[in-house]
């Protein structure tokens, strides 16, 4: 029985009770309507034409039927064109669009730039917002305006709470909450979620907590020959998924004031994640701790809108291993009870309790924003953006190999971001809309001197933290980013949108500063889950990338009905890729390890990526039994590096979605069916997993009252047995540390299997 999955579920929302108790006890009889109460009244002076570039945007129609179904932000994302998931834990995937993924993306939440504090990216962006506090999701999943962000090659991600809601003039306060609650069977999820919000004219607060917690999952059938864990009485059955529980509770208070036209708000978010577990990393996040204050203004003066942010977030993040890997590594006496999961004894330098790993990120971020209008057909904006990121990684000696001293990963990172940019939108006639964008970008990145466990122990520690303390850490990119749409309307029904995007990314520091080439280091680093080891490279130059694109655009003159294809073109110069590592003598291997795992060196090559969206919707029928309809969604994407011909890593291949849906009074039902092509094309440098081809099933449906909704369905209805393409390699048991792996080691080979046959149900009550 893993001890971390002992804590009492309620408790986490233990803190929420006062709150909805204080606002709920002074509720009438009854709940404002909507058209009690208005959104801020502050406005622009702006036209109403559709926004170039269209993002897909995701608001609660679409969100609220997916909160019963899942606890993780990113896969919210399913349903829009071009985007995917790269498989990480149960609430933190990485997010996909069009074959760039994690920091190639720009990801803002609530406004903020978060970064992942974490040599496996353990806690991205998204894994801040959990479903049920998300107000709308902006996806630009192809060439996104310089107003979205910067230091990005592919697209933006723009996830938002709920917006401040006040009383309507002359009208009675708003008070109200809502409370939810889920349970999903095959891994025995559940969770709650509540909010509640008061406010005047002029005054808003608000409260939402969410919490969920899940055990492993089990997929459709045996996927492993082993159900060694390197745990004494401790087993894994054979269709059991390791290392896919967690347990996380997300807080946030938002207050907000309004006065004519200016809007002040402020948001105070928490997270406490007491675990949670992953399948394709050799370690596991045992906690993560993270708070962030959020500042900001909007104001719409006489000579146009003025917005400015300012946020802080600290993050306290620690590693080891969970209940399904092997705990203790070594043996004083050298006896094969060690190998059998016995803990080691006596404890000492022969043998590793487990390996501690720490890290802690401060990210300070300022943004200002202007819009002005130029005429009626014209439209300036303006803008700044600042951000100050600090990162100490540190990994304290646990006995083994590791004493005496502690091992520094990265020691007083830096990473700081200064830009200016500028947008000019035009309206010349009814049919021709241009946008055109500039942005301008310093990326400072700094790091503190290399230290290992032991200079003189094995691994060649102390050459390598010698040979990195030697050069200059200090480096300064001076990036640009260049962006031109048009979008031609020749009819009520038809639109074509063009564009180009030139885009720079400068490294993260987790691609410029881990420094060991010892196998058991370069392990603890790897955010893209293939089971590799990887080094840093202070020679990395900033990605570059130059995109073009076409929308087509066929509908009804009152959307009725829909079709969208999208062709596109990515070549990206300095594309930072990965070569197989000699350790021995610190140069690129001359002989490539094959099928098996590798330690691997980051350096630039080029790359191109290509391929192309379709989506649309129409209505089938109405009858009795309500109004039907279908929509669908097909994507392609190819990514060749093109200085060695081989793939890119995680190309999600071709995929297809048809879902039938049907309304019918409160109902809202939907049969989705979910196909994704076999996966050949890989990238052998990683000796990534081929994947088979699949197909699944799901049933949605929900019915809603007055002030109570029902979610309820089931995915992959007939327990269909897939890898998954993008879920990377499983380690998820066993003797995660080491390297080849042995016997009774998790193997190279088995890809991370996706979830069998769940039933999930959802209920959520408003007063």
């Amino acid at each position: 029985m893993n001890p971390l999955r002992k804590k009492p579920f309620p408790r986490a929302m233990a803190l929420a009770l006062p709150v909805l108790g204080l606002l709920c006890s002074q509720a009438q009889a009854q709940t404002p309507a909507p058209n009690e109460a208005s959104l801020p009244t502050v406005t622009v002076n702006a036209r109403q034409e559709v926004q170039l570039p269209q993002p897909q945007a995701l608001g609660q129609t679409v969100l609220l039927p997916r909160r019963a179904s899942t606890s993780d932000t990113a896969s919210l994302l399913a349903d829009v064109p071009g985007a995917s998931v790269n498989g990480a834990g149960g609430v933190s995937n990485l997010p996909a669009l069009r074959g760039l993924a994690d920091d190639r993306l720009r990801i803002k939440v609530d406004g903020m730039d978060l970064i992942a504090s974490c040599p496996n990216h353990m806690n991205p962006a998204l894994s801040y917002i959990d479903p049920s506090q998300l107000g709308s999701l902006q996806v630009y999943a192809g060439i996104s305006p310089v107003s979205a962000g910067g230091d990005s090659i592919g697209g933006s991600i723009l996830a938002d709470s709920r917006p401040p809601e006040f009383a309507s003039v002359g009208q009675a306060p708003i008070r109200k909450g809502e409370v939810g609650a889920f349970y999903r069977s095959n891994n025995s999820a559940r969770g709650l979620n509540l909010s509640a919000t008061y406010a005047t004219e002029q005054f808003h607060i608000n409260y939402s907590g969410a919490t969920s917690q899940a055990d492993n999952y089990s997929a459709g059938a045996d996927f492993k020959s082993y159900d060694f864990t390197g745990r004494a009485g401790h087993r894994l059955a054979r269709d059991e998924v390791g290392s896919t529980a967690y347990d996380t509770r997300n807080h946030s208070l938002g207050l907000a004031f309004r006065r004519d036209n200016h809007l002040f708000e402020a948001r105070v978010g928490t997270q406490d994640m007491p675990y949670q577990l992953y399948p394709n990393q050799r370690m596991d996040m045992l906690k993560n701790d993270q708070l962030s204050v959020n500042l900001s203004y909007t104001g719409q003066m006489d000579w146009g809108l003025l917005q400015a942010r300012l946020y802080r977030q600290t993050v306290d993040h620690f590693m080891d291993f969970g209940a399904d890997k092997r705990y203790w590594y070594g043996s004083a006496s050298g006896g094969p009870t060690a190998v059998n999961g016995a803990p080691c004894s006596p404890i000492g330098p022969a043998c590793a309790t487990g390996m501690p790993m720490n890290t802690e990120g401060k990210t300070t971020g300022l943004s200002l924003k202007t819009e002005l209008p130029l005429s009626d057909t014209d439209l300036l904006r303006l803008g700044a953006d600042m951000q100050q990121y600090r990162v100490n990684d540190w990994w304290p000696p646990s006995g083994g190999g590791m004493w005496p001293g502690t091992f520094w990963n990265i020691r007083d990172g830096e990473r700081d971001r200064t830009a200016l940019w500028g947008e000019w939108e035009a309206r010349k006639s009814a049919q021709w809309m241009t946008l055109f964008g500039a942005r301008v970008e310093q990326v400072k990145m700094n790091a503190g001197s290399a230290v290992g466990y032991n200079p003189a122990g094995g691994g060649f520690q102390g050459r390598d933290a010698a040979a990195f303390n030697a050069l200059d850490h200090q480096r300064s990119d001076n990036n640009l980013d260049l962006s031109a749409l048009a979008r031609y309307t020749a009819s009520a029904s038809h639109d074509i949108e063009v564009g180009f995007a030139h885009k720079t990314r400068s490294p993260n520091v987790y691609e410029r500063f881990p420094w060991s080439t010892w196998q058991m280091a370069a392990l603890m680093n790897n955010f893209v889950g293939d089971g590799n080891g990887y080094v840093g490279n202070l020679a990395l130059k900033p990605e570059k990338a130059n995109t073009l694109s076409a929308t087509f655009d066929w509908h009804a003159a009152d959307k009725r009905w829909g079709f969208k294809a999208t062709p596109y073109y990515t070549h990206v110069s300095d594309y930072i890729d990965a070569v197989q590592w000699n350790a021995t003598t610190n140069q690129a291997a001359t002989t490539l390890v094959k099928d098996r795992f590798s330690v691997l060196k980051y350096v630039n090559q080029s790359a191109k990526i290509y391929g192309f969206d379709l989506s649309g919707h129409m209505p089938l029928t109405e009858n009795a039994w309500g109004q039907w309809g279908a929509k669908g969604l097909l994507n392609v994407t190819h990514g060749t590096n093109r200085d060695t011909g081989d793939g890119l890593y995680n190309m999600m291949p071709l995929n297809a979605k048809l879902t039938i849906t049907q309304k019918w009074g409160g109902w809202d039902n939907s049969i989705e069916l979910v196909a994704v092509k076999a996966k050949t094309q890989v990238s052998t440098m990683r000796n990534e997993i081929k994947t088979p081809g699949y197909g699944l099933v799901n049933l949605r449906g929900s019915y809603s009252w007055k002030t109570v909704r029902l979610d309820f369905g089931v995915e992959n209805l007939f327990d269909k047995f897939h890898h998954l393409p993008t879920g990377g390699a499983y380690v998820g048991q066993g003797t995660t540390m080491s390297n080849p792996a042995l016997p009774n080691y998790p193997q190279w080979g088995t890809a991370v299997p996706g979830m069998g046959r769940t039933l999930y149900a959802g209920v959520n009550l408003k007063f």
